[in-house]
């Protein structure tokens, strides 16, 4: 037998400190979109079309950037290491200038090349 005052259940975290309440909001596409890039390593980028590969559908890139677009759980979803194929930065809800101060802040940008 504890002594002592009775412990509250433990705050389930899901993934990278974000709550289960919080997680439970997203639709099962974000939910596989942000845990493929939170994969993405801090100073490194990759592409809508990778984290559609990632997810099981290479011809959803508009739509993985659509989700990375309404993101609320920035900075746990990292967003800003996502961009278009061709090395553009694509779009980020903050702004490009923004996300071309993460990337460089993290050693992304310029990037060498995007998966």
């Amino acid at each position: 037998m504890r002594d002592g005052p009775p412990r509250r259940a433990p705050h389930r975290v899901t993934l990278a400190g974000i709550s289960q309440a919080a997680w439970e909001q997203l639709s099962d596409f974000q939910q596989r979109v942000y845990r493929a890039t939170r994969a993405i390593p801090r100073g490194q980028t990759r592409s809508y079309q990778w984290v559609a590969r990632r997810i099981g559908q290479p011809r959803a890139a508009r739509a993985v950037g659509q989700a990375l677009h309404v993101n609320p759980l920035a900075p746990h979803i990292p967003c800003h290491r996502v961009l278009c194929a061709d090395g553009r930065l694509g779009g980020f809800a903050g702004g490009l200038r923004k996300k071309r101060s993460l990337l460089r802040a993290e050693g992304a940008w310029p990037p060498a090349k995007t998966a």
